[in-house]
């Protein structure tokens, strides 16, 4: 059986949803480049009061603290490891739509290095966001072992 044959659909679903992470990184970064030079104290508390939360309350009061000691550089700096992380988003969904080994691996490896802490976060306490991001990361490394798996049976009965 052809690589094609077995995983060009499944690695192209999963190179949209690595390109759909970087992609969404990446306009996370452009909003924190909006940000610099602005009094992002003020905005916080524009958020808080948006979503119609107390800013005198617990956690609206934590998030808008912590606004007060983003400095501009952090925001810089938080945009630039937005940008990175983007890149080797998209690079890695490049490789998996041309379905390129070195892909495969790294999204096993970057797909697998969450899960035992995903795991943690949902004995600490299930909820439907963590349980989605747990499954997902554990589809896409099976997935990935599959393919990778069949890839290798692949080359061992060429060998014969």
């Amino acid at each position: 059986m052809k690589r094609r044959e077995y995983s060009k659909g499944g690695l192209r679903v999963v190179a949209l949803f690595e390109a759909t992470k970087g992609a969404l990184v990446l306009s996370v970064g452009f909003g924190l480049l909006a940000f610099i030079h602005k009094d992002l104290h003020l905005a916080a508390e524009q958020l808080v009061r948006h979503i119609h939360l107390n800013p005198a309350r617990h956690y609206p009061k934590i998030f808008i603290d912590a606004a007060n000691h983003v400095t501009d550089s952090r925001l810089l700096a938080m945009a630039v490891a937005a940008l990175l992380y983007s890149v080797v988003r998209f690079v890695e969904g490049y490789g998996l739509w041309r379905q390129r080994q070195w892909a495969e691996w790294f999204a096993l490896l970057t797909a697998g290095m969450y899960i035992p802490v995903e795991f943690y976060e949902n004995l600490r306490g299930v909820t439907w966001p963590r349980a989605t991001v747990l499954t997902v990361n554990a589809a896409i490394v099976m997935y990935m072992a599959y393919v990778l798996y069949r890839s290798g049976q692949r080359r061992k009965h060429a060998r014969k």
